[in-house]
């Protein structure tokens, strides 16, 4: 059996961490003026994982994308 995708069946998960790569083709924006922005809190804050890893909620970017 086959499964053929429709509107009825798509489900798009918003509530997930994403990493740099993708918070950059998602924003368009660099990583020094995602940076900046966060610090002015015009941004959505990182979410640390550990040392040296950060995160974003996938939400939280779609929100500040449509505010823009």
């Amino acid at each position: 059996m086959t499964s053929t995708f429709s509107p009825k069946n798509a489900t798009i998960t918003t509530e997930r961490l994403i990493r740099e790569d993708e918070r950059r083709l998602i924003t368009s924006i660099s990583r020094a003026q995602c940076y900046q922005l966060e610090k002015k809190g015009l941004f959505p804050a990182r979410i640390h994982l550990g040392a040296r890893s950060c995160a974003w909620r996938l939400s939280e970017l779609l929100a500040w994308i449509e505010a823009r």
